[in-house]
């Protein structure tokens, strides 16, 4: 499972964030992730659920966002929505488009507790 590693990957982040803010857990992990990105939402978060045992985030949650497709087109320079079967541009329907968004996963957002002096 793919979305495995990935939960895996972001653990180690995460870990790396809570550590560096003396943090005694996580309590939210926000991840925008792009619909043509090739990660699951749902198997992200099956995932997640035994990537985070163990760890300071294992009482978390996961909250994602999605980030549809957005091209650019280098023949008339539109920027626009796109769906995901179809990058072409909607003004001249050309098909020397560029993907700007809509492909990638972003940690946005950490939410920490820690704990008081």
């Amino acid at each position: 499972m793919h979305e495995l590693s990935v939960c895996m990957e972001l653990i180690d982040q995460v870990e790396a964030i809570a550590r560096s803010h003396e943090a005694e857990r996580v309590d939210t992990i926000v991840l925008r992730i792009g619909s043509l990105s090739g990660v699951e939402p749902g198997l992200l978060e099956s995932a997640f659920e035994m990537a985070r045992l163990g760890t300071v985030a294992e009482h978390a949650r996961l909250r994602t966002e999605r980030i549809e497709p957005r091209i650019r087109c280098r023949a008339c320079g539109l920027e626009a929505d796109a769906g995901p079967g179809d990058l072409r541009c909607p003004a001249c329907f050309g098909t020397d488009t560029v993907l700007i968004a809509g492909d990638e996963m972003i940690l946005a957002r950490v939410e920490l507790l820690q704990t008081a002096d």
